[in-house]
């Protein structure tokens, strides 16, 4: 005679609707790292106009602004205040911003397309592509004073013909991504040494608006800058957030399964890579060249928001704008009165990080 059998019961199977609502935690949570994001960004922007030789409060940046938008009448002992803030410090803490965020985003774009953590405008060589352009217009016009335009329409071509040249190579000839960014260092050598030697037939008028360009500097910002680069970057970042889910299919998954999803995978990378090298190329035309923000800024937000490109495009840009404004506080304070260029700093930062990439992700080089 058997055993009698012992028949354990089965457990019951999980709700049906649970797996939503953890999805719908995880993406309220998201929202709520973005908008804590965005809090902290503006009250890092007014603490930002603080910042400098002349002794200005809190109070004071928030009452400026204020007035700026909603108008007022201007007391006469806050008169040079309000001048300092409103003509000196908000632009260039808001182009600081605008920038770093439009090189982050740049930079997301291009890792995320190219699938490798070490690509960013900077190391592929469009940055100086870039600077080499606006330097030329520069030269060749003999002038300071050229109207915004004129740079940007130089460092666009320039950079553009780098990047098509660039990115028609690595097609053709099947280049490995470790190849492309060899051939980004070999780039970002020549251009900086053609703008050098640009510097050598300036004249006085047009040597020290080049070398600006070389170091990466916002000392000279104003509303008309703020208003170019600002507009640029909001009417990309909408752009880019729009194909987020086809940039996580090629990202994530590679070519060939991102076709199975039904994503065209050669004009996305065409079209989403020029949109980062016009980013770049208007952030350079009125900053320089500033190294690492797009390999920074994206990496930060991804150690905070995840990988997904619906929330990391957003969070880049953040996280970029607050790596630049941070970058210029320091510029401003660390031997003061002098002020060193923020592209300066940001190197500090950049190319450590850049190292520490490199040994600790030395299979995407591969």
């Amino acid at each position: 005679m058997s055993a009698p059998t012992t028949v354990r019961p089965t457990p019951p199977a999980p709700a049906p609707q649970a797996a939503p609502a953890r999805a719908a935690r995880r993406e309220t949570g998201k929202l709520l790292v973005l908008l804590a994001g965005v809090l902290v960004s503006a009250l890092a922007l007014v603490v930002s106009v603080t910042v400098g030789t002349v002794g200005i409060g809190f109070a004071d940046v928030v009452e400026a602004i204020r007035l700026r938008i909603f108008g007022g009448t201007l007391a006469a002992d806050f008169a040079q205040s309000y001048a300092v803030i409103t003509e000196l410090r908000l632009p260039r803490v808001l182009l600081a911003f605008a920038a770093g965020a439009g090189l982050s985003v740049a930079g997301v774009l291009m890792q995320g397309l190219l699938r490798n953590p070490l690509v960013s405008p900077f190391t592929l060589g469009v940055s100086p592509a870039a600077a080499f352009g606006a330097a030329l217009v520069i030269t060749l016009s003999g002038s300071n004073s050229l109207p915004p335009w004129a740079t940007i329409a130089g460092a666009l071509v320039s950079s553009l013909t780098v990047s098509a040249l660039v990115l028609a190579l690595a097609s053709v000839r099947r280049m490995a991504v470790a190849t492309l960014l060899l051939m980004g260092i070999a780039l970002t050598q020549i251009f900086e040494a053609l703008t050098s030697a640009l510097q050598f037939t300036a004249n006085e008028n047009t040597l020290q608006a080049i070398v600006r360009w070389t170091f990466g500097s916002v000392n000279d910002a104003t509303w008309s800058d703020v208003r170019i680069v600002g507009a640029v970057v909001l009417v990309a970042l909408p752009l880019t957030l729009w194909f987020a889910k086809d940039l996580n299919a090629v990202a994530f998954a590679g070519d060939d399964a991102a076709r199975s999803f039904g994503v065209n995978v050669g004009v996305l990378r065409v079209g989403l890579i020029g949109l980062a090298v016009v980013l770049a190329a208007v952030v350079v035309s009125f900053c320089g060249i500033i190294g690492f923000v797009g390999l920074v800024g994206p990496h930060i937000a991804r150690l905070v928001i995840g990988a997904d490109h619906r929330h990391l495009l957003p969070f880049a840009a953040l996280s970029g704008g607050l790596l630049l404004l941070v970058a210029d506080a320091v510029g401003r304070t660390v031997i003061a009165p002098a002020v060193v260029p923020v592209g300066i700093v940001v190197a500090f930062i950049g190319g450590p990080m850049f190292v520490y990439l490199i040994l600790t992700r030395k299979n995407s080089l591969k």
